[in-house]
């Protein structure tokens, strides 16, 4: 059974005034330059270096095209763009974890370069899982991005090699590739460690626990070399229960620390290999009847409003993503010679923990 729509004049008046706003295309019903150009009075050219912030057009020109795109409604077709220059005007970022305070600085700072460049950042993170990491950053290839920016999960990138070879600019942060030679931009992980033990040692310590991230993970490694290196330039000796490797979980970084505590030769100061590390320790120390210097590797927030503050090893994660973007968008623009790596200086920042004397 057919039922007439009872007359609607609002809605009417609504269609009417929504057309008289947005006038139909010749070209169909979304507005094109020639649309822009037609109105504004100008050639198409004229309009494209508007829409595309080129120069050589007059202030007044600029103000009568950009009114027509307001009238019209004209939004740029990137599509189209895309098929004519072969390019997308973005790049991706691969993270291990958004959520991990390291990384805003890290990626605010990929991001300003790449808007200084008038490209989109897309990012992603691989929660330090490898083959999400290859996902991730493989799904970025896919969509066409210009370049990446990684920080790796994994140590096999060979996945990467027909990419690179399309021409995909690829720059790695905070970890080195595995298996291919690549741009990559690092912090000094072993010289920073090396001297926050080596602060420690300066005041009197001569039982110093590591506690550190998984072992696989370079700057890991790199962290545990440089407390070795320390502990073994000052002539001390490391004992094996001094040390612990693995997860960040607060679980795991709880118990390993209150072993170093409780055993036969208790460790009177810790070294923590990053952020995470560092405030779970700052949980048990602070539950511990006596003392205990510490000094960690990363700076974080309110760090200096604790009693007594923390002194840590900071990196500068803003410079480790302005210098890695930079370096992408000196390839995309054609720098030529072979991978480069760059590493950037910690430093130490002593505010009373790493200087309580051992108990």
């Amino acid at each position: 059974m057919l039922v007439a729509r009872p007359h609607d004049p609002g809605r009417r008046t609504a269609h009417v005034a929504d057309s008289a706003r947005r006038p139909a295309s010749r070209y169909g019903n979304r507005p094109t330059m020639k649309d822009v150009a037609a109105r504004a009075g100008v050639g198409l050219k004229t309009v494209s270096r508007v829409v595309n912030g080129e120069s050589g057009v007059t202030a007044d020109t600029e103000r009568r095209v950009r009114e027509a795109i307001e009238a019209l409604g004209f939004r740029r077709n990137d599509s189209a763009r895309v098929l004519r220059k072969g390019s997308t005007a973005s790049i991706g970022l691969v993270l291990e974890d958004l959520a991990d305070p390291f990384y805003g600085p890290l990626s605010r700072a990929v991001e300003e370069v790449a808007r200084a460049h008038g490209a989109l950042l897309i990012n992603g993170s691989s929660a330090e899982d490898p083959d999400r990491e290859q996902e991730l950053a493989l799904a970025l290839c896919a969509r066409r991005v210009d370049g990446l920016v990684v920080i790796p999960a994994g140590d096999d990138h060979r996945y990467l090699l027909p990419e690179l070879k399309a021409g995909v600019a690829t720059v790695f942060v905070d970890r080195p590739a595995g298996r291919i030679d690549a741009d990559t931009v690092l912090s000094d992980s072993f010289g920073g460690a090396r001297d926050g033990v080596a602060h420690l040692i300066a005041h009197g310590h001569t039982r110093i626990g590591f506690v550190g991230d998984l072992p696989r993970i370079h700057t890991a490694a790199e962290r545990l070399r440089g407390y070795r290196a320390a502990m073994e330039e000052a002539g001390l000796r490391v004992d094996d229960a001094w040390v612990s490797l693995g997860p960040t979980s607060p679980e795991r970084v709880e118990g390993a620390t209150a072993a170093m505590l409780a055993g036969p030769e208790p460790v009177t100061a810790v070294f923590s290999g990053n952020n995470r590390v560092t405030v779970t320790v700052l949980r048990v120390l602070a539950a511990h009847p006596r003392p205990v210097a510490l000094v960690g590797f990363d700076d974080f927030e309110l760090a200096d409003l604790l009693s007594p503050g923390v002194t840590v090893v900071a990196q500068d994660a803003a410079e480790l993503g302005r210098t890695a973007a930079e370096r992408l968008f000196r390839r995309l623009d054609g720098a030529a010679g072979g991978p480069e790596r760059v590493t950037l200086p910690t430093r130490l920042i002593a505010r009373g923990s790493g200087e309580i004397p051992p108990a």
